[in-house]
């Protein structure tokens, strides 16, 4: 059985004040434990993280890395950095950072690797364009992004897939239970074939499009979606709190 898992996704908000505020009022709450859940912040709000949820089962993570160990690379994190911070989580390869950042399956592959030797859980983001969809390419598209993305990986359960149809990030928009399950039971047969039954029944799929209290429980009470990357939801405790409790 499959634990669900629910992680926000801060993106560009909340500096450290803010972060400090939500994730105490966060702490506070009585959250389900059979859920895991967590928040992958901006790096300037990792040391608050730390501070404020060191001890407890909320983990945390950042939203992005470098794949080097250290080095001559401004403005970057690295998986070093991030393992002594007690980071558990990092995002990598979300649609915004192919978008605006022009990140490659190549880099990311890099980036996954890196992660998973220092004992990090990246949280591998695929997904398709609207316009890709509507050319009926958005199985191809996921193809290239796990398959790529995968490659050099020997235990890929150690690994989070989430998946993010762009066209429902950010925009209010949501693909259909029926159409995210779908997707996710391709991504897991891509496992499958990659890896072996076992690795795919044991591999977590998230849903990563505009996740919210209103829609969690019919997404999560599908068979092949596992939880949820969490953008806007995420930002107030109300509604993560109804999120990671969606079993009440």
């Amino acid at each position: 059985m499959r634990k669900p898992v629910i992680v926000g996704n801060w993106k560009m908000n909340l500096g450290p004040k803010e972060a400090k505020n939500l994730l105490t009022e966060v702490k506070a709450l009585d959250l389900d434990n059979s859920v895991e859940y967590g928040f992958c912040v901006p790096s300037i709000d990792l040391l608050v993280a730390k501070e404020v949820l060191e001890g407890t089962n909320i983990n945390y993570g950042a939203e992005n890395m470098y794949f080097e160990e250290s080095g001559a690379f401004t403005g970057e994190i690295s998986p070093a950095m991030l393992t002594e911070v007690k980071a558990t989580y990092v995002i990598i390869g979300h649609s915004e950072r192919r978008q605006y950042f022009k990140e490659d399956n190549e880099l990311i592959n890099k980036k996954v690797i890196s992660a998973l030797e220092h004992g990090l859980t990246p949280i591998l983001c695929v997904g398709e364009t609207l316009e890709e969809r509507e050319a009926n390419k958005e199985e191809e598209v996921v193809k290239e992004e796990v398959v790529k993305g995968f490659e050099g990986i020997k235990e890929a359960d150690k690994v989070i897939i989430a998946y993010e149809p762009i066209w429902a990030i950010g925009t209010g928009k949501t693909a259909s239970a029926e159409d995210a399950d779908s997707m996710c039971a391709y991504i897991r047969k891509l496992i499958e074939e990659l890896y072996g039954k076992e690795s795919a029944e044991k591999i977590r799929i998230q849903y990563g499009g505009s996740m919210k209290p209103s829609n969690v429980k019919e997404l999560l009470a599908k068979e092949n979606i596992d939880g949820g990357l969490i953008g806007g939801a995420s930002l107030k405790a109300s509604d993560f709190e109804q999120l990671v409790n969606f079993k009440k």
